[in-house]
């Protein structure tokens, strides 16, 4: 950080900054080996997403996505009149690419997918590009890091992919606001066509400079990404002794459901303690429970408040 602050000129935030974001692009196009002009960023991931559907879904046919999934999506939808269609995941969570071969206007899913933490592997993938050659098909990895292999390999075969990530999760810079999309120079092209028709200075320069350094230092986002990835191994351990089942997750959050105890309840129990997960009241999910991962204290809280509710909902069943 010191080495960032010796870098920073007070006079630069005077003037607007680089609307190429020419810092940040190149060090992401190094970073993953590719070229400048397959790098688009923005402030987040959700505002990447935002331009790719302002970009590529403007048509009349439905964009497809899954029926639990980013919850986001069908906001940018409505917000942007897009129809869309919801694809029902298989009773594991999973997605069947023979679903996605339908006419449609686009295509997006995560991966590891949320709130499941459910990976789908590059043959899954691939499949629903191929099916799709006149769609643009959206990748969402923002939990790619925390397990799986990305999508990116498969830009050198499929022009129809864009590739979405995010300094939010993995890299622990939420408060920066950083998000990035990689696909073919001409996809690339067209999102900048919209960015700069839109607000060409979306990103701050002490965020250009944060972002672009960090990527230096991988060997410190190796290092925090495997302390996550080991505290939530642990997790499973300890959350299956208590009586929860998950799909295997593969991302910073294990989506729970217990054995007995009712989601709701458990839920309100922790928000009693102060301490909070994720619940929806919806159709297929209403028993789940999205639990991310902390620092190993947090999560020994998190086991020592869920032995105690069990107990008490238990005795009162």
């Amino acid at each position: 950080m010191q080495e960032i602050l010796d870098q920073f000129d007070i006079s630069m935030m005077r003037k607007y900054p680089d609307p190429n974001a020419q810092i940040l692009v190149d060090a992401l196009a190094k970073a993953y080996g590719v070229s400048p002009k397959q790098v688009f960023v923005g402030v987040g991931s959700d505002d990447v997403i935002s331009m790719a559907f302002m970009t590529f879904f403007g048509g009349n046919k439905p964009i497809l996505f899954p029926d639990v999934t980013y919850s986001f999506y069908d906001v940018w939808a409505d917000v942007y009149r897009i129809p869309y269609t919801q694809i029902p995941l298989t009773e594991d969570f999973r997605i069947d690419p023979k679903d996605y071969a339908r006419e449609n206007g686009g295509i997006i899913f995560p991966n590891p997918n949320a709130p499941t933490g459910v990976f789908e592997s590059l043959d899954t993938i691939e499949e629903i590009i191929k099916e799709n050659p006149d769609s643009i098909v959206i990748v969402d990895e923002a939990y790619i890091d925390f397990g799986g292999t990305s999508a990116l390999p498969l830009l050198d075969k499929y022009e129809n992919l864009l590739v979405v990530q995010t300094f939010s999760k993995s890299r622990s810079m939420a408060g920066m606001r950083i998000g990035f999309a990689i696909g073919s120079e001409k996809l690339i092209r067209f999102m900048n066509d919209v960015k700069f028709s839109v607000n060409s200075y979306t990103m701050n320069q002490v965020t250009l400079l944060c972002g672009a350094k960090t990527l230096e230092d991988d060997a410190y986002f190796r290092d925090t990404t495997a302390k996550i990835i080991a505290t939530r191994e642990e997790a499973k351990k300890r959350l299956t002794e208590l009586g929860f089942t998950f799909p295997d997750s593969y991302s910073n959050f294990i989506f729970a459901k217990h054995k007995t105890a009712d989601a709701g309840k458990i839920f309100e129990k922790l928000k009693e303690r102060r301490i909070f997960v994720r619940y929806w009241n919806k159709s297929r999910i209403s028993q789940y429970l999205r639990i991310t991962i902390g620092t190993p204290e947090e999560m020994e809280r998190l086991y020592s408040a869920l032995t105690e509710i069990l107990t008490e909902l238990e005795a009162t069943a």
